[in-house]
């Protein structure tokens, strides 16, 4: 497919008609009077911005916990770049770019120490009760654990920041009600009672661009860190066809660059290929589907940003790299045990004396909670800890904690 470039958007001109509109947005839970001088939206990206769960993202693990230099990504420098992507797509698009940065930007929100790892553990922990699903936990935080405004828990968002932020990866619910990738989170299910996210349909184009700006931007800088770490080699980016072309390109172009330099021209070339991929697919895709109104794309019966079937084939064959020589590797495995018995004994020992947790919030708010309640609020304490924060925790309460070096 070829990109129409008479159809891209540059930052200026009106919406596209299926864009999301921030003058007739659904509202707040919580009503509040307007901005005189930015749209809902704006004042959204710019909520999410100015939290402390947006800050704690600094300082949790992407893919190295503890990594020995400053130059990796961290849960923080990930969101930005998602972040990045995904305005850089609603432009193309002619989108609301603010909603679609908002979403990238909160879209980590809920994720624990020790990045995937230390949500397995939260997530074993929390079976009993329900479970753990980071997505969810973003969720709880930007409408109930946030503490900055006087008039409400939370931030107060919009309708559809909030919808994108739960629905970025599609409808959760087929049309039997039936979850689509397994149960639907409580807190999520607790949520849709008060303020109904309609969760058995798509989210607007704004959040489906932010959910693919997620997949090119870790399967961009994975490789890049995994080169950085030792873990890959540019032998092993010969598995996947996409990067060996890529990896040809840039020597024909540039014989005697330095392995450095020769990385970043492939990270380059696979960002702008994925991202035109998404746009001349998501171009044919509106072509088919022709959606009269941001109601329309909900509506639609297919997630209309994606990629094509020869970048999804790619996608995967990344991914399976990946997995193979960084997420699996012995190394990363020793780190992701010691990760894994961190979380567990914590959330043991603030289970049996809560009163060890720090700050008045999470002591003061023990008194009366049932074994469930008390284990969801464990759970939203650790949840929210940074690596650093809960490695000094296990260190205070414990005689050995696992070296993550």
């Amino acid at each position: 497919m070829r990109i129409d470039q008479r159809a891209l958007g540059f930052g200026s001109g009106e919406r596209a008609v299926f864009a999301a509109d921030p003058w007739t947005t659904r509202g707040r839970l919580f009503p509040e009077p307007s901005s005189l001088t930015r749209s809902e939206f704006q004042r959204d990206r710019d909520r999410i911005v100015h939290t402390t769960a947006f800050r704690r993202l600094k300082h949790k693990t992407q893919v190295f916990i503890s990594p020995d230099g400053d130059h990796y990504r961290t849960r923080l420098t990930h969101t930005v770049e998602v972040a990045q992507i995904a305005r850089a797509l609603a432009r193309a698009l002619k989108l609301d770019e603010d909603l679609a940065e908002g979403v990238a930007l909160v879209h980590d929100f809920g994720h624990t120490p020790f990045g995937h790892t230390g949500e397995d553990a939260l997530d074993e922990m929390l079976k009993p009760y329900g479970g753990f699903d980071h997505n969810a936990q973003s969720l709880r935080i930007v409408t109930k654990l946030e503490r900055r405004y006087a008039d409400f828990d939370g931030l107060n968002l919009t309708w559809e920041s909030l919808e994108g932020l739960v629905k970025h990866n599609g409808p959760l619910v087929d049309a039997n009600g039936q979850g689509v990738r397994g149960p639907v989170p409580l807190p999520i299910v607790d949520y849709c009672k008060l303020n109904d996210l309609e969760i058995g349909s798509f989210a607007s184009l704004e959040a489906q661009v932010a959910a693919i700006s997620d997949d090119i931007a870790y399967n961009t800088h994975d490789i890049d860190d995994g080169l950085r770490s030792g873990y890959l080699t540019f032998e092993m980016l010969e598995e996947v066809p996409f990067l060996a072309g890529l990896m040809a390109e840039v020597r024909a172009k540039y014989p005697n660059l330095d392995g450095e330099r020769f990385a970043n021209e492939i990270m380059r070339r696979q960002i702008t290929r994925m991202v035109e991929d998404v746009i001349a697919v998501t171009q044919h895709n509106l072509s088919v589907v022709n959606p009269q109104s941001a109601a329309d794309v909900r509506g639609a019966d297919i997630t209309i940003a994606t990629f094509s079937e020869g970048m999804a084939e790619t996608d995967k064959q990344i991914k399976k790299l990946l997995f193979g020589h960084i997420y699996r590797h012995p190394e990363i495995m020793r780190v992701r045990a010691g990760a894994t018995q961190i979380v567990c004994d914590l959330f043991k020992r603030y289970m049996q004396e809560p009163k060890e947790m720090q700050g008045h919030y999470w002591v003061d708010h023990i008194a009366g909670l049932s074994e469930g309640q008390l284990a969801r609020h464990v759970g939203d304490y650790l949840a929210g800890m940074t690596d650093s924060y809960a490695l000094k925790a296990h260190q205070r309460l414990f005689d050995h904690t696992p070296d993550l070096r």
